[in-house]
């Protein structure tokens, strides 16, 4: 069985308000909403309280309210973002994704194309277009905000990230042997983190997600899963398959998947169940190795692969701390894709050489991650 997670801690001291109870509970306490940063919550139906409460020192981001609370919070001095209307997503959002927020409407007869996540693609590649500033700064407020809700998420918790290509397809052996880590690294009770989209990324995520259940149940789901191999030519298909796991196996375990809009061909998988969706990719890339505290496997994979091991090697080379690194699969790192000499010849006689290893098949891996951490 998976390991159950650490408690959250306090969000940022106890200053963020997520939710009306906890809007509520703050105004019970002495000071009442002095300071706090109130984010993404409706406030329609607390109009009395907004009335009568101090608000000089208060922050509102994006919450809805009635217009005579809002004038009255913006007369204490308040500072006040307003909801944008008529957009796909909310920049001010308080929380991580869901697959089933991201995916909502994928069973209905719009498909993919009608889901937020496909809706909000589509947002960012007109407004990437037309240089529009308000979207710029829309967009920047959304992935700070993302990043905010993936600290807290993820405090306290043994983060190792599983990294990999999108073109590993469903029904092959190294699918498979990416889902037996994911859940091999979910029952010793790390917290799995991926790129969050298809292929290695995937069966990770999908590793952790049966991770709770007997072992037959990922050969259950694999066998599922091989009947639609790849997200193209149809992402509504590959993801429909995936809720149909998630149907056949209800409450599985919890991973996390740090995907991207800016690559539109790399739709987020169904199996993560916290998902920090970025616009901007460096942010995605640098959050998704800088929380993978626990250490980082990395599985064959190409150009974007190769990014990820030198910008994890950089830190341990210059040992600002390091983070465990393991390359999986000995033909690939040294021929296919040379990766491996480089980061040898890096590592020498540095401390560097205590947090790299190369092992032949990925069932090596955890023992190899396990090797590395207590080194």
């Amino acid at each position: 069985m998976a390991t159950p997670p650490p408690p959250p801690r306090p969000r940022r001291g106890g200053r963020e308000i997520h939710t009306t109870g906890e809007f509520d509970a703050a105004l019970a306490r002495p000071g009442g909403l002095a300071g706090l940063r109130i984010q993404s919550v409706d406030l329609t139906d607390r109009t009395f309280a907004l009335l009568t409460a101090s608000t000089a020192t208060t922050v509102f981001l994006g919450c809805p309210m009635e217009p005579e609370a809002a004038a009255k919070v913006g007369a204490d001095g308040a500072l006040v973002f307003p909801p944008v209307p008529d957009l796909p997503f909310d920049p001010y959002r308080n929380r991580l994704y869901t697959p089933d927020e991201l995916y909502e409407g994928v069973t209905g007869p719009g498909g993919y194309q009608a889901t937020p996540d496909a809706l909000s693609h589509a947002w960012f590649g007109t407004t990437r277009a037309d240089g529009d500033v308000l979207s710029s700064m829309l967009r920047s407020l959304h992935d700070d905000a993302v990043g905010d809700a993936l600290d807290e998420h993820l405090a306290g918790r043994r983060v190792v990230g599983v990294m990999g290509g999108h073109a590993m397809v469903r029904g092959g052996g190294a699918y498979a042997g990416a889902a037996r880590l994911g859940r091999t690294l979910a029952r010793a009770g790390y917290t799995v983190a991926t790129g969050g989209g298809p292929g290695a990324m995937e069966a990770a995520n999908l590793g952790a997600y049966t991770a709770p259940f007997d072992d037959p149940a990922l050969d259950d789901a694999l066998a599922l899963l091989a009947r639609t191999p790849s997200f193209t030519p149809s992402v509504t298909a590959w993801a429909r398959a995936a809720f149909a796991v998630r149907a056949l196996l209800p409450g599985g375990g919890d991973s996390t998947g740090i995907p991207t809009w800016f690559y539109g061909h790399e739709p987020p998988n169904a199996f993560a169940g916290h998902i920090a969706k970025y616009f901007a990719n460096a942010l995605r890339e640098d959050g998704l190795l800088a929380r993978s505290t626990a250490g980082l496997v990395f599985l064959p994979g190409a150009a974007g692969t190769v990014q990820e091991i030198f910008d994890t090697a950089t830190p341990n080379y210059y040992d600002a701390p390091g983070t465990p690194m393991v390359l999986v699969d000995r033909t690939h790192w040294t021929t296919s894709l040379p990766a491996w000499p480089l980061l040898e010849a890096l590592a020498g006689n540095r401390p560097m050489a205590t947090r790299v290893a190369l092992v032949d098949s990925v069932d090596e891996a955890p023992a190899a991650l396990a090797r590395l951490g207590a080194a």
